[in-house]
């Protein structure tokens, strides 16, 4: 089950301590002490708790800091007090305290990381751990008058729909696949995980206490999103099996009319007012046009498409890619194939993360579910490492460019840089030819950061082979490089990632003036205000749309979160003003367009000396946002109805399948 209620009101209440001193003295064992000091100051309120000789060692980088970087003496006597007052809890003599807010949640966190957390941070921080309630999904309902078409029952649907449905908006989910999940039902191949940690991986209003590691894999992640969406009871509003073609904009009745195809074939209508978009980005594979790929004789098929008939034992696989998908399929398939062959159009740059393969000890799992803040201030510890604290050493200083020849932006890039090479050197060793192909010649962040699950000791197992020339055709089934070389392979694995830029293909969403999206947008150019809205499409909103990926770091759940918090604010602005219909103005949404292109402009993504999916033929950045989850979250708080063009007067309408 997901977190339940327990004796502290709130908008996610805190767990129940239940287990035997000794279950817990052994528990505490495992646990991460700069959190326990956070739940020892948060319970008994006493500062001391983050004085000497309990102040611990500051944070680095990704890892966990389990010891606080203090003698075990000293780590022990805090476990001690944490273990008296759980039991004071646990027994009736005591009662769990509030939380502290504002400028004490910032101090004490600042305190457990070793470094200061900026003020600005509080609001969100606190509304993130439930400390506070969300106005999205906590607030007054809207009412049923209102009708919502979602497209999509992944991340952002289950995100967009829980919000909707608990405020009582009457909902109606279109989901092509046979259950939820998106991404992650569609992404089973071996290996798929998550890049982010687990316990940061998860939707505020639905904590999940109990990941069974700290990177999730795939099948876990799967079954996440579908315990929420039992437990939000979705299922009864998502139309399984169903494919959304296209939808037109009725000015005359201020509706949607959504084109849909059921398993059957049979394609029918709905009305709604509002219409969401939770299809994403990475939703459509791309099988590059190779010459002859239809003579392979063998299976050839996507990562996101894997097919699982297929016994990769004693096989000759050939991996087309080495992003994210590869890194993590290559390692999970190298014991069981004859052999591998890697084709890699340019090399990656992968960080060490000591906790990546790393499982929960179910020590730690029952402090997760049972002790009061543990799970929240675990979670904020993990916000700051992971989400914006990277994002300043991201921007371009033109004349260090320069002068590190393209290699690095900036001086602290340069000690990443430094850093991910040597680790690099350390893994493969003695492979001076190892070293010579996998070792970038772009600035780290440029691409994608990718983690390390074995992927370089992979590398350096004598049945794995890693060509460095691009993949020109396909001979029968040999493998045929832009050098001449020829690979013979048995099975072919596509890695080659997805048409991100070409973003809601194929759906045919017509406006108010009857031109379509993929019209305004063409296929790799598209925008929107706030990735929300764009103008001349009324009551549309995109979750995951354009400038929304999150190339810096941070989970896309707390920027699905921010979305759905301004189309439910904007839903109250309509609802309380009797608007049939919202468009943003034009220049609003240009100026917005304008503000991210420039803020990349001083960005690594705009750096000249690499690809990435990021940017369109143009140059343009269409996918990544450029800015600090703090400043979206801000920007997504308090939309204004001045800002859009709006129709007065509610209209009645023909709602519901035509």
């Amino acid at each position: 089950m997901l977190e339940t209620n327990s004796p502290v009101t709130g908008p996610v209440a805190l767990p129940t301590v239940t287990a035997d001193d000794e279950t817990l003295r052994d528990a505490l064992t495992a646990g991460n002490i700069p959190t326990l000091l956070l739940v020892l100051r948060t319970l008994t309120g006493d500062p001391r708790w983050f004085a000497e000789p309990y102040r611990p060692s500051r944070t680095i980088a990704m890892n966990d800091n389990d010891s606080g970087g203090l003698p075990e003496p000293v780590q022990q006597e805090i476990r001690d007090a944490v273990l008296d007052v759980l039991r004071e809890l646990r027994d009736g003599g005591r009662d769990v305290t509030p939380p502290p807010l504002g400028a004490g949640l910032i101090e004490i966190l600042g305190e457990s990381l070793g470094e200061q957390v900026p003020a600005e941070y509080a609001p969100s921080m606190a509304e993130d751990a439930g400390f506070v309630p969300s106005d999205a999904f906590d607030g007054p309902p809207l009412g049923a008058d209102l009708s919502v078409v979602i497209i999509g029952a992944g991340i952002s649907g289950i995100c967009a729909g829980t919000a909707l449905r608990r405020l009582g908006v009457d909902v109606t989910i279109l989901e092509r696949n046979d259950d939820v999940g998106g991404t992650w039902l569609d992404n089973d191949y071996p290996g798929a995980g998550v890049d982010t940690p687990s316990h940061l991986y998860a939707f505020s209003f639905a904590p999940w206490p109990s990941w069974s590691r700290y990177y999730a894999k795939q099948p876990e992640i799967l079954d996440y999103l579908r315990r929420v969406a039992d437990q939000e009871g979705l299922r009864s509003v998502i139309r399984f099996g169903t494919e959304v073609l296209g939808a037109t904009w009725d000015s005359g009745s201020s509706v949607w009319r959504v084109q849909v195809r059921a398993r059957d074939g049979v394609v029918s209508e709905l009305a709604s007012d509002v219409l969401v978009s939770s299809v994403g980005q990475l939703n459509r594979p791309v099988v590059p046009a190779l010459p002859g790929l239809d003579t392979f004789p063998g299976p050839a098929f996507h990562t996101a498409q894997w097919d699982h008939s297929v016994d990769l034992t004693g096989l000759r696989v050939g991996v087309v890619g080495t992003g994210a998908s590869a890194m993590q399929v290559v390692p999970a398939i190298a014991e069981q194939a004859g052999s591998l062959v890697i084709f890699q159009r340019s090399p990656q740059w992968v960080a060490p993360n000591g906790n990546y393969l790393r499982e929960v000890d179910p020590r730690t799992r029952l402090l997760f579910e049972q002790v009061p803040y543990y799970r929240p201030w675990y979670r904020l510890r993990l916000m700051w490492m992971f989400q914006d604290k990277l994002h300043p050493t991201l921007q371009r200083d033109e004349a260090w460019e320069r002068a590190a020849d393209g290699r690095s932006i900036n001086r602290t890039n340069d000690k990443h840089r430094e850093f991910f090479t040597r680790y690099l050197r350390e893994q493969l060793g003695d492979r001076e030819d190892l070293v010579a192909k996998s070792l970038p010649d772009y600035p780290p962040y440029g691409k994608r950061m990718l983690l390390d699950c074995n992927w370089f000791s992979t590398l350096r197992r004598d049945d794995v082979s890693l060509v460095t020339s691009g993949v020109a055709a396909i001979d029968g089934s040999t493998v045929v490089t832009d050098d001449g070389g020829r690979h013979e392979v048995d099975v072919l694995v596509f890695a080659t990632g997805f048409s991100a830029r070409k973003m809601l293909h194929p759906l045919d969403i017509r406006g108010r003036s009857g031109t379509s999206l993929r019209e305004r947008w063409g296929d790799d150019d598209a925008w929107a205000h706030l990735g929300i809205e764009v103008p001349d499409f009324p009551n549309l909103f995109l979750m995951y749309g354009p400038n929304t990926n999150l190339g810096h770091g941070g989970s896309t759940m707390f920027h699905a979160e921010c979305q759905v918090h301004y189309m439910v604010a904007l839903l109250r602005e309509m609802v309380a003003s009797d608007v049939a219909a919202v468009e943003v103005r034009r220049d609003v949404c240009e100026d917005y367009v304008a503000r991210v292109d420039a803020a990349h402009e001083n960005m690594i993504w705009t750096h000249p000396g690499m690809s990435t999916w990021y940017r369109n033929a143009a140059g343009r950045v269409v996918t990544n946002s450029p800015w600090r989850l703090q400043d979206y979250w801000t920007m997504t708080r308090r939309p204004s109805l001045d800002e859009h063009i709006v129709t007065p007067a509610r209209q009645s309408s023909s709602k519901g399948v035509a």
